[in-house]
């Protein structure tokens, strides 16, 4: 496979003082900016004929030689016929309603039947993204939480999304069926959140080292020993939700790692957690429109709300 066309740039004298990476990813909107500096560290950049770091100070007189790699081989991923459902897509995003037990990208324990497969099969103008096997992966949801993504399909939507990202300006809602009834009904829930120190698999609200994570929850119904939350969160780590709500002692209903041992009498036992990405809000990463998608409620977490619903109505 042919490696992509090198690229011939000059730094102008008004950009003395500027990081190399910092000024490859403002002038060079292609790749995002870690992008750049994997390209720079993997010695894809060179400045007047030599390797520098990311935090190279320019002088502003520099010729800069882009010389990015190969894409991955073809067989590295498989498209798959896997049923997705797609809300919308275009030449640079596509949006999809993924369902429950779909993991997104592959992984040592999942190589294929993962979105990523599906998108490749229904997508084939998806373009393979920073080398890896995660092509357009912006986010991610859990394998057993449904709900609406977006992917890039080319470089450019990639580093654009990603930067939305970051920045936190993407808008996300979920729909949770959690364990008893929240008091307050409405509040903020804000912890670190990083990898357990008694169980490596699971992640924790209070780790030895973690991150800032920052959930908010309103209850939207309340059942006899459950309510209906909606949740938006306004940082993006793993299993935040879940984790978050078992914190709180309001554990996701189904949710088998977080919950707390013991059952409470639901008219129909849930296969998975009871937590759905309904909405995704952004700006198209090319056109600079406002979008925003929803995905129903899949068919189980809308079968046991229903049962739930007419169980509150019988006489007690």
């Amino acid at each position: 496979m042919n490696p992509p066309p090198k690229t011939i740039l000059r730094v102008a004298p008004a950009h003395k003082g500027r990081r190399l990476d910092a000024w490859l990813a403002e002038n060079r909107r292609e790749y995002s900016r870690s992008r750049w500096q994997d390209l720079i560290r993997h010695g894809h950049v060179l400045v007047d004929g030599r390797i520098r770091p990311a935090h190279y100070i320019l002088k502003g007189s520099e010729i800069i030689l882009v010389s990015p790699p190969p894409p991955p081989p073809e067989t590295a991923l498989t498209p798959e016929d896997i049923p997705l459902e797609i809300l919308y897509q275009d030449r640079a995003i596509v949006v999809v309603n993924k369902p429950a037990g779909l993991v997104v990208h592959p992984a040592p324990g999942n190589p294929t039947g993962t979105l990523v497969n599906a998108l490749l099969y229904h997508c084939p103008d998806i373009q393979a993204v920073k080398g890896e096997l995660r092509p357009g992966i912006v986010h991610r949801l859990d394998k057993n939480t449904s709900g609406v993504m977006v992917a890039a399909k080319n470089e450019k939507a990639m580093a654009a999304l990603a930067a939305q990202f970051k920045a936190r300006t993407v808008s996300k809602e979920y729909l949770a069926l959690v364990r008893g009834t929240p008091r307050p009904p409405s509040g903020t829930v804000s912890t670190l959140i990083g990898r357990s120190a008694a169980d490596r698999k699971k992640m924790s609200a209070r780790p030895p080292r973690g991150r800032p994570a920052i959930t908010h929850y309103r209850t939207v119904e309340v059942f006899r020993q459950c309510s209906l939350l909606r949740i938006s969160i306004a940082t993006g780590r793993t299993h935040q939700i879940r984790v978050h709500m078992a914190h709180i002692g309001h554990p996701v209903i189904g949710d088998s790692r977080y919950g707390r041992a013991g059952n409470i009498p639901l008219p129909l036992k849930p296969a998975r957690q009871m937590l759905h990405a309904e909405s995704i809000a952004f700006t198209h990463p090319i056109n600079g429109s406002k979008m925003r998608f929803r995905a129903p409620l899949p068919p189980d977490m809308r079968q046991l709300l229903e049962l739930l619903r007419g169980r509150e109505k019988q006489p007690q």
